[in-house]
């Protein structure tokens, strides 16, 4: 997206077509960062081009790794090795990209060197606590600012293992604790009290790290060596996610998205939609790279609310947005709870999408961790995105079947995760509009 606003209306016609969309960001990260300490060349196809893996690239690539372009959607990392990093006098600049800040963290607190890592005004605001806090229990040593970015990880401590049970269930928290283990004496183990995303733990095996791991629990030694492995990066199902939601909730619609990621931690959408009466069935089940992949066929299909399983909260949290525009033009009550962690994401994400929604017309009342939404009609008006991708896309969503058209103000953060989505959503029947 070039253009800051862009504004949605209703379209004339279903949604129709196959619709590619980018490859997981979560992937491509965990890509970028094993292959750049493992021992040789790694080849990254499908790699997300998006601002925040982007901004991963450029730390690695200051820190002395070499990471070749041979086209769009590719990387040819040359791999370090585990201790081949080299530190940089320059701050590490990871723009709006917080599972490239948390991660790095704790990649970075067994180097020798000392790093400081900065981001852009809202990865700023976001909490950083519940990374430093139990890295600091393996040895670790880094400064915030009250909890805050920027961040300033000491090198040279010696790093130990851990068991640490997560307060909170955190992919980014515990994949975070698990780089550090790679650098420290004995092993780390990991107990959640929700299973999270499992992306670390599959990639780890796959780049040959000896690690042990099941649903909410993965354990590992230091002191092993990566070794340089291809990787095929899924589509990403966060960005599927409104795609599905588009399709079953635009009457006639029907839309083929191809090669998704359908990681069991992260499809908690398309659980919650099926619930709800949506028609989604996946075709050509397969692997790749270690993790699950399918085609998705979504038919719109008449919604009616329901109250969310808390079981399935962790398994889709960036994917709430999209599902409060489901809820909101469902028929009947939908309740969520368990979903607190929205409130420390890019954006408290309950609070914006209930403004959002209300300013639409939508009942909605906001919980401590979650919304009560009443389903309805929505109305035209004009939102604002606080600089959230996820946020400025869910709401090109209402406008698809809003009574006038949906304005979104400034939507410059959506190249973060979803590159090219104007021109996408407008391909298979969307009718966003750029304006000045």
């Amino acid at each position: 997206m070039n253009r800051l606003d862009w504004s949605s209306s209703r379209p004339g016609q279903p949604l129709h077509g196959s619709v590619r969309v980018p490859g997981d960001k979560s992937v491509s990260h965990r890509a970028l960062m094993l292959a750049a300490i493992a021992d040789g060349e790694s080849r990254i196809s499908g790699f997300l081009e998006g601002e925040d893996t982007r901004a991963t690239a450029a730390v690695l690539a200051q820190l002395g790794v070499r990471i070749e372009t041979p086209s769009a959607g590719e990387r040819v990392v040359h791999g370090v090795g585990l201790h081949g990093l080299r530190g940089s006098s320059q701050s590490l600049d990871c723009g709006n990209a917080g599972t490239g800040m948390r991660l790095l963290t704790g990649l970075l607190a067994g180097q020798a060197f000392d790093s400081n890592l900065i981001g852009d005004a809202s990865l700023s605001k976001r909490p950083m606590r519940r990374v430093t806090d139990p890295l600091a229990l393996m040895g670790a040593r880094i400064d915030t600012r009250d909890g805050l970015p920027p961040l300033r990880v000491h090198g040279g401590q010696p790093l130990h293992g851990i068991r640490y049970e997560l307060p909170v269930a955190s992919a980014q928290v515990k994949s975070a604790l698990l780089l550090a283990g790679l650098y420290g004496i004995g092993e780390t183990e990991i107990i959640e009290p929700h299973p999270t995303r499992d992306y670390t733990e599959r990639m780890l095996a796959a780049f040959g790290w000896p690690i042990a791991f099941e649903p909410g629990r993965a354990e590992l030694d230091g002191g092993h060596v990566l070794h340089a492995t291809d990787v095929n990066v899924p589509a990403d199902f966060s960005s599927a996610a409104f795609f599905l939601v588009a399709a079953s909730i635009v009457p006639g619609s029907a839309l083929h998205l191809p090669a998704v990621g359908l990681n069991p931690r992260r499809t908690g959408l398309l659980h919650a939609l099926r619930l709800m009466g949506a028609d989604i069935t996946i075709e050509h089940e397969r692997e790749s790279g270690g993790e699950p992949v399918g085609d998705l066929l979504v038919r719109h299909a008449p919604l009616h609310g329901v109250e969310l399983p808390e079981s399935l909260v962790p398994d889709m949290i960036d994917e709430f947005p999209a599902l409060f525009i489901a809820a909101s033009v469902a028929s009947g009550r939908t309740v969520i709870r368990g979903a607190a962690e929205l409130r420390v994401k890019e954006s408290d994400r309950i609070a914006t999408m209930a403004t959002g929604l209300r300013t639409l017309g939508a009942a909605i009342e906001e919980t401590p961790d979650g919304a009560i939404i009443q389903g309805g009609q929505l109305g035209a008006g004009s939102v604002e995105s606080h600089l959230d991708h996820r946020i400025a896309m869910s709401f090109a969503l209402a406008g698809l079947v809003a009574s006038g058209p949906v304005r979104i103000n400034d939507c410059s953060h959506v190249a973060t995760s979803f590159p090219g989505f104007l021109e996408l959503a407008n391909g298979c029947g969307f009718a966003l509009q750029s304006v000045s």
